[in-house]
């Protein structure tokens, strides 16, 4: 009886620990995820005319995320403008 029941308590010990390793090896792989009050895309350009579109997520009046959108993007010629107004090309929320 006495064999059975440090057999018990080996296994539980063993058994917390292997739980306790889990948890704290995969702390680091959990994701933080912030919410977000909108989302929109946007192209943002560069002074050498070239454009990539961006998700970009706002928090209210602030900006939390932005990703650039894969394939999205042009090169225009140097002698292009941007016909968006100063606020519009400034503006993310």
């Amino acid at each position: 009886m006495k064999k059975l029941v440090i057999s018990m308590l080996i296994i539980t010990l063993v058994l917390i620990l292997v739980m306790s390793f889990t948890i704290v090896s995969s702390k680091g792989n959990y994701v933080k995820i912030q919410a977000y009050t909108h989302s929109h895309t946007k192209a943002i350009c560069n002074s050498e005319n070239f454009c990539q579109d961006y998700e970009i997520f706002c928090k209210d009046q602030k900006v939390i995320r932005m990703n650039p959108i894969t394939g999205a993007a042009v090169q225009f010629s140097v002698d292009w403008e941007d016909q968006r107004d100063e606020e519009m090309r400034n503006k993310f929320c």
